[in-house]
């Protein structure tokens, strides 16, 4: 059952319920227009939300497809146990391989420079400090139902942006 917004997801499904979030971020140019999208699933209740921004990169919608997600679970079910899949190694790989480096290293990257997207790597995170997340990487558009309707909301939301921007 499909559910507007995610207080009333959370309302309907037990503390206990293992939260499933699938992630995505999309862009139109890279840099141009941008949106990421995520699906909440839990108990046979789901939840949509995007978003975007008008100026931005893929790389940076895949991070916010996550954070987005993670925010509103620190919002409103900070304890529930969650298992966030994404497609993007990147993202994946940032925070299980690379950030404690980066971190040691005064966020610099193997080869002492910048680590790009810091700021919102820093807020991915203090979020991830905060919940009880399991990681798990799928293949992109390959016919993974949630996965592929996460990448259909992100790609939406780059319609809305470079519309409205």
């Amino acid at each position: 059952m499909i559910v507007e917004d995610l207080q009333e997801f959370f309302s309907k499904v037990s503390k206990e319920a293992e939260i499933i979030v699938y992630t995505d971020g999309a862009c139109s140019g890279n840099p141009g227009p941008g949106g990421w999208g995520a699906v909440f699933l839990a108990e046979g209740y789901r939840c949509l939300l995007n978003g975007g921004e008008l100026n931005t990169t893929n790389n940076r919608m895949e991070m916010m497809a996550a954070l987005s997600a993670m925010e509103q679970l620190l919002e409103l079910s900070p304890d529930a146990k969650i298992t966030l899949i994404t497609d993007s190694k990147y993202l994946k790989d940032g925070l299980n391989l690379w950030m404690k480096n980066w971190k040691k290293n005064g966020w610099q990257t193997a080869v002492k420079k910048p680590v790009k997207n810091k700021d919102i790597w820093i807020q991915l995170d203090e979020a991830v400090s905060k919940l009880k997340i399991t990681w798990k990487w799928v293949k992109g558009h390959s016919g993974d139902e949630y996965n592929d309707l996460a990448d259909t909301l992100a790609r939406k939301a780059i319609i809305s942006y470079a519309v409205t921007g």
